[in-house]
């Protein structure tokens, strides 16, 4: 939890500190954006707030939908993401004639859609298991 609020507020800083830095260069709202598209490091660090906010947003829609995941859906989310991102980057060397933002955020909301599916399918088996298993109201035990 520390270390992703310390990664939030450095991204954060970067980011604040890059758009200054422009800006103070180029003293008007077009030419510093101009300035931030054309420059590498500019769209890196830039890049990197885009990732920390959308993981943030993963990490928000997750409590929102899911509440405290299990032990158990929280390993097999890693498990399958590792094989989720494996095959997203050999996917990535097919289309490296594609390459844009546009196509990393529509691989990245393709990641997430695949997470909450995997985290609604656990949380459904682990509901039907339970409801198996439990006790039907009409049955008392001899009462």
């Amino acid at each position: 939890m520390v270390r992703a609020a310390l990664v939030t507020a450095t991204s954060l800083a970067l980011t604040g500190a890059v758009v200054a830095h422009a800006y103070l260069l180029k003293h008007q709202f077009y030419p510093t954006v101009v300035y931030l598209t054309k420059s590498s490091p500019s769209m890196a660090v830039l890049y990197i707030q885009a990732f920390v906010l959308v993981f943030l947003l993963g990490k928000f829609m997750r409590k929102v939908f899911f509440g405290q995941l299990r032990a158990a859906e929280m390993e097999h989310l890693i498990e399958r993401s590792w094989y989720a991102v494996t095959e997203t980057c050999l996917a990535f060397t097919v289309f490296r004639d594609d390459f844009s933002p546009r196509f990393v955020a529509l691989f990245t909301l393709l990641l997430f859609l695949k997470c909450f599916h995997w985290l609604a399918e656990d949380r459904v088996d682990f509901v039907s298991d339970e409801q198996e298993n439990s006790v039907p109201l009409g049955i008392n035990g001899g009462t």
